[in-house]
């Protein structure tokens, strides 16, 4: 059996986003550096990635282009455990109430558990974010609920959107009063609809962007559509966000490759010479898939 990649992970308290790896019920992660060299080619069929930490019973191979690199069952059992599906509601846990910001017109709402830290924050690549309560988890959904039907808070964006808007980012003043205009209206609502176990924390922005290094993300982008048997991708690492990886790639141009659809790989180093990138990619905001290199 050889390791598989479980996609980036963002450790609360590490300066940056590490891989993780799964062997059978081994595992362990590899710790990214922005500016050095990064590289790795895909080998063999994509297999399933399991299910709440352990290996898919069946070993199913997946779709290539997939982000959620589950099979059927294993998918049904990942959210059967899922606290985003409501299934767990005696989940006896402090939860975080919090406010994230993904661009301009892009800030939704959302809750995690307050042991993660911001951890969550940053694996849905939220440039800035502020916590806004904490309290029981029913708590937590009921304030999420009254955002949603008082402020037209969403509680998702879809993923596309957020990617693009990284490449024109206001600066951080800008991005800070969003989020604090909004955290005012919510924190006028406190009696009249918030939950009364949900205690309200103050106002403080917290901003990504360094962290991501998304000072180095501008210019023309292309994403990886999916891996393939003996495809390579390989550049220099200037930028994580999210489950993104963004690399410079030399004469081919900054490429984003979303570490889920790494996930159930088997990979290896791309070796010395290794064209930037030899899968499949498409434009950011559109474009036909290539059938190999730009």
């Amino acid at each position: 059996m050889e390791w598989q990649c479980t996609g980036l992970r963002w450790p609360e308290g590490s300066d940056g986003p590490a891989l993780g790896w799964r062997k059978g019920t081994r595992t362990r992660a590899s710790a990214l550096a922005y500016g050095t060299e990064f590289g790795f080619r895909a080998s063999g069929e994509r297999r399933c990635s399991g299910a709440r930490g352990n290996a898919c019973p069946l070993g199913a191979v997946v779709p290539a282009g997939s982000t959620g690199g589950r099979c059927a069952e294993c998918g049904r059992l990942d959210r059967a455990h899922s606290v985003a599906a409501d299934t767990i509601p005696d989940d006896p846990r402090t939860y975080r109430v919090y406010l994230a910001w993904f661009g301009p017109g892009m800030v939704k709402v959302g809750i995690t558990a307050e042991e993660r830290g911001a951890a969550r924050l940053r694996e849905q690549g939220a440039v800035v974010f502020s916590w806004l309560g904490r309290g029981p988890l029913m708590a937590a959904r009921r304030a999420e609920e009254v955002l949603r039907a008082a402020l037209g808070v969403p509680d998702r964006i879809p993923y596309a959107r957020k990617r693009e808007a990284r490449r024109a980012l206001p600066d951080a003043v800008d991005r800070a009063a969003e989020v604090a205009e909004l955290y005012g209206k919510v924190a006028a609502l406190e009696g009249a609809g918030l939950p009364e176990a949900l205690e309200l924390l103050p106002f403080a922005a917290v901003d990504h962007a360094e962290v991501f290094g998304l000072g180095e993300v501008s210019g023309p982008v292309r994403a990886v559509a999916g891996l393939v048997d003996g495809g390579a991708v390989a550049g220099r690492l200037v930028a994580a966000a999210g489950p993104d990886l963004h690399l410079d790639t030399g004469p081919q141009g900054l490429v984003i490759v979303d570490t889920r659809q790494m996930t159930g790989w088997t990979l290896a180093a791309a070796g010395a010479g290794a064209p930037g990138v030899s899968v499949p990619t498409v434009v950011l905001g559109g474009g036909a898939a290539q059938e190999g290199l730009f």
